[in-house]
Parts: structure tokens; sequence; C-alpha cells
């Protein structure tokens, strides 16, 4: 079992940029593929960027590609979100997501773990 705590949500201007960060606890992180989801007022929850066990492979959702970029600290125990030229369609509620092994993987039900997400809100 591994927990799973986000932080560093909040309000930002459109353009602007915030970085997430998801602290574990538990068994060996390095042992988890992790990925971002994010889940916006009245729509499914979807996959935001995915990251291999060492950190040496990472993935995106288009609509991110090229502003946001997930790394991961495996000493640190932790893994993070930059996300650049915010725009409002960027507002959500963001999570972080542990999944046993390293099979990459984009649908919401292939994590087991979830933190309790963090609010990202873009004003424009």
């Amino acid at each position: 079992q591994v927990q799973l705590v986000e932080s560093g949500g909040g309000l930002v201007q459109a353009g602007g940029s915030l970085r997430l960060s998801c602290a574990a606890a538990g068994r060996t992180f390095s042992s988890y593929s992790m990925g971002w989801f994010r889940q916006a007022p009245g729509k499914e929850r979807e996959f935001v960027a995915g990251i291999s066990l060492s950190g040496g492979s990472t993935y995106y959702a288009d609509s991110v590609k090229g502003r946001f970029t997930i790394s991961r600290d495996n000493d640190k125990n932790s893994v993070y979100l930059q996300m650049s030229s915010l725009n409002p369609e960027d507002t959500a509620v963001y999570y972080c997501a542990a999944r046993f092994g390293g099979t990459r993987a984009t649908q919401w039900s292939g994590y087991p773990h979830w933190g309790q997400g963090t609010q990202v809100t873009v004003s424009s």
C-alpha cells in the first residue's frame, strides 16, 4: 500500500505557472509508476501525465504536451507536475496516482492508489 498527498494547488492567472507536488509514504516508491490526472466539474477524470519507475520515460495528454512537465525524485518519495502557460481550461482538481510496476497506463482504472486531490483554478 502507498499513501499519496498532493500539494501546491491554488489560484493563478491565465498564462501563469504552478508546481504540484505529491509525497508518497508506504512501500518502496521506486516500485510504482506514477501519474497525474485531473477532473473538472461535470467532467470525467482524465489523464494528464505519467512517468516511469526511474523517471526516464514520461508521457502526456495532447492537451498539456509542451506546457506541463512531470518528474520524480525517488530519494524524496515525490512526484511533481510543473504546469506552465496555464489557461482556464486547465481548471480542475488534480490527483496524483500510483500503480505497482512499470507498465504505462493512461486510464484512471489502471491506478489503484490515489491522493485526495488539489484544486487548481486558472482565472482569465
